[in-house]
């Protein structure tokens, strides 16, 4: 097992590189600086040159890149933001919490909702039931998850004044006390975690049933049948325990899909996490910002490819009778 992560470590950190220097060049690249933003009549020459050089804009490509890994590397300095007027490092420290929680909370309630689903239609396969809950995953599985963002805003927020459409806390939220903050809290992470949840729940269900269904015709299955066990312990204990193998693998497929869906989740609920922040870079070519994102970004989908691999393993006998 140690030999595993660490060949799994060294491979995430080489990883990281090519992604921060592929995400580099390409901001390099691109048409326009920073500087383009500030279109400002009022500014000479002069001082355009000026913020160019005090933002080291002027050098060549090569020379900026290697003082720039330099100081990622051995300092964890990403620069400093063009648009907070601060570290980018303590900007992504302070979103990075609340894109965890909406990404977590979201994780739990995707599979919690795909298993519940999946295992009602394969234990009804070829019903009416089964019929209406593969027509309804397939249909909120091809909905864009942006689209089904806004008609929830616009239905559990503007019509019905159920939740709120927007921010991550009430105002004055944070000079309450410990549960009434929290539940604030709670209220506003309602609504962007239950339609991020939903919009992949659907592909689980679907994966989920397909397994459950291959599982169900196994001969150890009949056995237990023929014991006598009843219906529901065939499907809840004998045959979704052998589903957990697959489930571990598509944690580990549907985390950059996560990841990806709650950036785009943040930016339409205005949930100022680490999606809302590169969103807020990219307008304004702020090139801290988004490498900071860009990184962090690619820890948490090599984290979580790391511990679905871990959770394969551990579910996944034959592999450690191997190990």
């Amino acid at each position: 097992m140690t030999h595993f992560l660490l060949r799994r470590l060294v491979a995430a950190l080489f990883l990281l590189l090519i992604v921060l220097s592929l995400t580099f060049f390409i901001l390099q690249l691109a048409p326009g600086d920073p500087i383009s933003r500030f279109n400002n009549p009022r500014l000479t020459v002069e001082q355009v040159e000026h913020m160019r050089r005090a933002w080291g804009l002027d050098r060549p490509i090569h020379i900026q890149y290697l003082s720039w890994m330099k100081r990622v590397i051995f300092h964890w300095d990403w620069g400093i933001s063009f648009i907070h007027r601060r570290p980018a490092a303590s900007v992504i420290a302070q979103a990075l919490p609340l894109t965890l929680l909406l990404g977590t909370t979201a994780l739990v309630l995707q599979y919690c909702f795909g298993l519940l689903l999946g295992a009602f239609s394969a234990r009804r396969a070829g019903s009416p039931e089964d019929a209406v809950v593969r027509l309804s995953s397939l249909v909120v599985y091809s909905i864009p998850n942006f689209w089904l963002a806004l008609m929830a805003i616009l239905v559990f927020h503007i019509r019905w004044n159920i939740f709120p459409g927007s921010g991550s806390g009430s105002i004055g939220a944070e000079t309450l006390d410990f549960l009434p903050r929290t539940l604030d809290r709670l209220h506003h992470l309602a609504l962007p975690a239950l339609v991020l949840a939903i919009s992949s729940a659907a592909g689980i269900s679907r994966f989920v049933r397909n397994s459950l269904l291959d599982v169900l015709k196994q001969d150890y299955i009949q056995t237990a049948r023929s014991t006598g066990a009843s219906q529901d312990r065939v499907l809840w204990v004998h045959a979704l325990r052998n589903t957990v193998v697959p489930l571990a693998q598509l944690v580990g497929l549907s985390l950059p899909t996560m990841l990806n869906g709650v950036l785009m989740i943040e930016v339409v609920f205005g949930w100022p996490g680490l999606g809302f922040a590169i969103f807020q870079a990219c307008l304004s070519r702020d090139y801290p910002m988004i490498l900071a994102g860009t990184a962090y970004g690619a820890v948490l989908v090599i984290c979580g490819s790391l511990l679905a691999d871990l959770l394969h393993r551990w579910a996944d006998p034959r592999l450690r009778v191997e190990a």
